[in-house]
């Protein structure tokens, strides 16, 4: 009997002891809950308030040109959704409401509510109007999500300058792309707290005015000119269309300050149905494509041998008509009719554009010394552009020049440029030796002084004397290049296009001109590339100088630049 009481009290115990560690446990669950919901022990409060805090509505700054006119801006649109928990209409009711304002079939409407999910989406991309509409219709099971849409008013006009911008996927080009952090910079910028529906929660801090006001990012200012930038554009278009060829480009900068004026790049697209258009079209290939530039080269070659000494505005080149280097003949374009030159000087080596003089001038260099002066003029460097995507291009290290390479660095095809490279090299010929950085944005003093560099590439001294001597070559000849009111300074140039492959020339040909005016004090520089022209005779003389003369005529009366030229009427 004893043992038996033994037992039960021991029972007894532990079912005591389980009611005791129960009681416990349920205490501690209580306590955990009075901490969590009261005392909010793990900031619960923080972070459900911090899951309603979303960012108010940015607006993208809008992109202008140098004048004011607006090139890209921000459009509101809304997207229409039905929330199933909220109805309390039918599908053919909401259909029939809806259907007038979303300009979408009834029973196509019907069958899209009809949908067996909880949020549908009705309509995507309605104007604000319409969405104001809907708003007063007052129906709690429909929302309107608010959106951006990037416009472009001038649809092509400067597409590969301003780019564009995917909102959905966050993607951009051009200046889109390098002024996001200005474009969507905004001025007291509050979090605001919002329903799962997107409605606005009011408590104290809210500013009403800051909440319902959309933000709006800074305006950027380009330096283009847009009247330049049309002309340049529908020259170039012209002379693309006539010669049937493939690309081409024009550029108009400021030497002296590096702002580009006009820049105009085909194939071209249409910012605002970027999403249609193949890659080829939206790379701006003047920035990531290199190409030998031919003897628009020879003013830089010249440059180096007057800056190294080893010649001067009045030497004399030796010009035998063509030369044999190992096994790679070096010949002038025009040795059939002028095979033996002999002593040339320099306005004539420009004018007749000699590869075999150019060639003895760079022979006269070492390498490094023509390796060093090329290098300093941007070759082989980024120019520095405000623009994604710029190419290096190709400058071999001297070690590696054997004397054929040497000697073909002369005239423009031992190194391959951009066209941006190109036009930033020649515009320290224009500038007093000062090589400034191309920029497309506008910048604020403040601005400038941290982005745009001026470096002296060569002396004022070599500058001006290239710059004579080109302007006086220009004054010989009898081509559209030679212009009545301003002088000039400028060579043209023809050269082959690689191979796919890069293992020698194809039949194609790179026609070009770069020149700048007036010569005496020059404003503008411009660059003009026409790839693989395919009709008619293809020289820079027929292809490209016509697009110059034009589109420097235009300039000229745009920016009401003084003639230079005594012009009698």
């Amino acid at each position: 009997m004893a043992e038996i009481k033994d037992k039960l009290r021991f029972i007894d115990f532990r079912i005591k002891f389980a009611h005791i560690f129960l009681l416990f446990i349920c205490s501690l669950i209580i306590l955990y809950l009075f901490l969590l919901q009261i005392v909010d022990i793990r900031h619960y409060k923080v972070r459900a308030h911090n899951q309603r805090m979303t960012k108010s509505f940015i607006m993208r700054g809008a992109i202008v040109d140098r004048n004011g006119l607006r090139l890209a801006s921000d459009e509101t649109l809304f997207n229409v959704y039905a929330h199933k928990e909220y109805f309390d209409h039918t599908p053919k009711e909401l259909a029939e409401i809806l259907s007038p304002y979303l300009k979408v079939n009834k029973k196509h409407l019907e069958k899209t509510i009809n949908k067996k999910v909880t949020v549908i989406l009705l309509k995507k991309d309605i104007d604000r109007q319409t969405a104001e509409k809907i708003k007063k219709l007052g129906l709690r099971e429909i929302s309107l999500d608010k959106k951006n849409e990037r416009v472009y008013p001038q649809d092509e006009l400067a597409a590969h300058v301003i780019g564009y911008y995917n909102p959905d996927a966050g993607t951009a080009a051009g200046v889109e792309l390098t002024a996001k952090s200005i474009l969507e910079d905004v001025d007291n910028f509050e979090p605001v707290q919002r329903t799962p529906r997107g409605d606005l929660i009011y408590d104290t801090g809210t500013d009403p005015i800051s909440a319902a006001v959309p933000k709006v990012g800074k305006t950027v200012t380009l330096t283009i000119d847009s009247a330049i930038q049309h002309v340049c554009e529908r020259e170039l278009l012209n002379m693309i269309n006539e010669k049937h060829a493939k690309r081409g480009t024009v550029i108009v900068m400021n030497p002296k300050n590096g702002e580009i004026l006009g820049y105009a790049v085909y194939p071209r697209y249409n910012p605002n149905n970027y999403k249609k258009t193949d890659a080829m079209h939206l790379k701006n290939w003047t920035l990531t494509d290199i190409y030998p530039p031919g003897s628009t080269f020879k003013t830089l070659t010249i440059a180096a041998g007057i800056e190294s000494g080893k010649i001067n505005a009045s030497s004399k080149i030796m010009d035998t008509g063509k030369m044999q280097l190992g096994s790679w003949t070096i010949q002038n374009y025009d040795y059939h009719k002028h095979p033996h030159p002999g002593l040339i000087n320099l306005i004539y080596l420009l004018e007749h554009s000699s590869n075999v003089g150019s060639a003895n001038i760079a022979l006269m260099m070492q390498p490094s010394e023509f390796y060093n002066i090329l290098s300093a003029l941007g070759i082989g460097k980024k120019s520095g552009i405000d623009l994604a995507g710029e190419s290096s291009g190709l400058l071999p290290k001297p070690y590696k020049w054997d004397k054929s390479r040497h000697a073909s660095m002369g005239f423009g095809y031992g190194a391959s440029v951009t066209a941006m490279q190109m036009l930033s090299a020649v515009s320290a010929l224009a500038n007093n030796g000062v090589r400034v950085t191309p920029h497309v944005i506008k910048y604020s003093p403040e601005e400038e002084a941290e982005k745009v560099q001026y470096i002296q590439a060569i002396s004022p001294n070599t500058a001006r004397t290239v710059t004579q001597l080109l302007m006086e070559s220009v004054a010989n000849s009898k081509t559209a290049l030679n212009l009545e009111k301003y002088s000039v300074a400028g060579k043209t140039g023809t050269s082959r296009k690689p191979l796919e492959n890069g293992k020698g020339y194809s039949n194609d040909l790179y026609a070009s001109v770069i020149a700048y005016l007036p010569a005496s004090n020059p404003q503008i520089l411009i660059y003009v590339v026409i790839d693989s022209a395919s009709s008619g005779a293809v020289w820079g003389n027929t292809v490209a100088v016509p697009v110059f003369k034009e589109v420097a005529t235009q300039c000229a009366r745009i920016l009401n630049i003084p003639p230079d030229k005594n012009v009698v009427e």
